[in-house]
């Protein structure tokens, strides 16, 4: 076997914090800025190391964090084995915990990749999207945010009218229907008692926020929707859109944070991946100890399983009868039965989006953890 280069690298946004070795030889150190120049005056380090070594591969490693995956891009363009691991599935003990630092950080990641060349162990790597999934995620996820800051208004305006001892009158209807707006509106000018100047203006910013929060929404909701009629995913969110409680956000939602559906080989990857399996602490003759779900992967997706869990359990007489007999053996427990039809959504959803799912780059990586 020819000899291997191998490099733990401790990112952060300023530098690159690198421990590396031959093989089995000693550890050295190094530190490049965290740029494009810094980056590729790194790269040519690495080849000139390569060449001068005599070396048949480079191997690279670090944390995804919210760096992104572009010092990926330029290390694979370089011909450097690059690896991202999954932070959540690193091994670290309290004394490491205690004794942290840039070093050591990179050295663990160093011997994990000295683990994986040498003894054939399996890293801890996430999956990484391809250049077009990460633009749609941008889309997608930006549509997702924008909709959580218009629930925070919305608590703010509440919290407004409760600091203020403010009573919705009857006749109003239900909170956020076009005779409750009047109302706000009517409080917010003066022609409705109830707020001093200070509480008016206050709800006034708040009300003129949320006027423009739902004309972005309705903007980004266009952009989605032609999004989701290009050719790259047009067909699988017809399938998709089949199933009922399941919209087109959602839909996108799915496909875009999966990415490449077909790299799950059955439904229990699918399932770990979305994080919907019990974490479980078994011991001797502790056998069948679950907990909760692990909640590993995107949060975005589980979120949007939830809400066309509760749409689906109100309109299919299928999935309605599961999640109903679910409850009557957990009465109690009424989320673990949530947390089932929504696994079982999932799968449905990746059988449909399977057939002629979204391309991608990378089918020959791992289904991995979620970027």
């Amino acid at each position: 076997m020819s000899e291997c280069i191998m490099v733990g690298c401790d990112l952060h946004q300023k530098t690159l914090v690198l421990r590396y070795a031959l093989d089995r030889g000693s550890i050295e150190a190094r530190t490049f800025a965290n740029d494009r120049p810094g980056r590729r005056v790194m790269i040519d380090w690495l080849n000139q190391m390569r060449r001068q070594r005599g070396a048949g591969r480079v191997l690279f490693a670090y944390e995804a964090s919210s760096e992104g995956f572009g010092l990926y891009d330029e290390l694979r363009a370089a011909a450097v084995e690059c690896h991202v691991l999954a932070p959540t599935r690193i091994a670290r003990s309290s004394k490491h915990a205690r004794g942290k630092n840039d070093g050591r950080d990179a050295v663990q990641l160093l011997e994990l990749l000295r683990a994986h060349v040498l003894a054939g162990n399996a890293l801890p790597t996430v999956w990484v999207p391809d250049l077009q999934t990460r633009d749609d995620r941008e889309l997608v996820r930006l549509r997702l945010d924008v909709a959580d800051k218009r629930i925070v208004t919305k608590n703010q305006v509440q919290s407004l009218l409760k600091r203020n001892e403010v009573r919705r009158p009857a006749g109003t209807g239900k909170s956020w229907t076009n005779t409750y707006w009047a109302w706000l509106k009517g409080l917010a000018s003066g022609r409705v008692e109830g707020l001093g100047s200070g509480g008016r203006v206050a709800l006034s910013s708040l009300l003129r926020q949320m006027g423009a929060i739902e004309d972005e929404i309705a903007r980004l909701d266009k952009q989605v929707s032609v999004l989701s009629r290009s050719s790259r995913y047009r067909d699988a969110v017809k399938r998709l859109l089949t199933i009922k409680g399941v919209a087109t956000l959602s839909a996108m939602v799915f496909l875009t944070e999966l990415g490449d559906v077909r790299r799950f080989s059955n439904r229990r990857q699918l399932a770990a991946y979305l994080g919907l399996v019990p974490t479980s602490n078994e011991t001797g003759e502790r056998h069948d100890c679950k907990g909760h779900i692990t909640r590993q992967g995107p949060s975005r997706v589980r979120k949007v399983l939830c809400q066309s869990t509760w749409a689906l359990i109100r309109t299919d007489p299928q999935f309605a009868a599961a999640y109903a007999g679910i409850v009557r053996r957990n009465p109690k427990h009424r989320k673990i039965a949530v947390v089932a039809i929504m696994r079982r959504l999932a799968i449905v959803m990746w059988h449909r989006a399977v057939d002629d799912g979204p391309p991608s780059e990378a089918r020959e990586q791992s289904p991995g953890v979620a970027a």
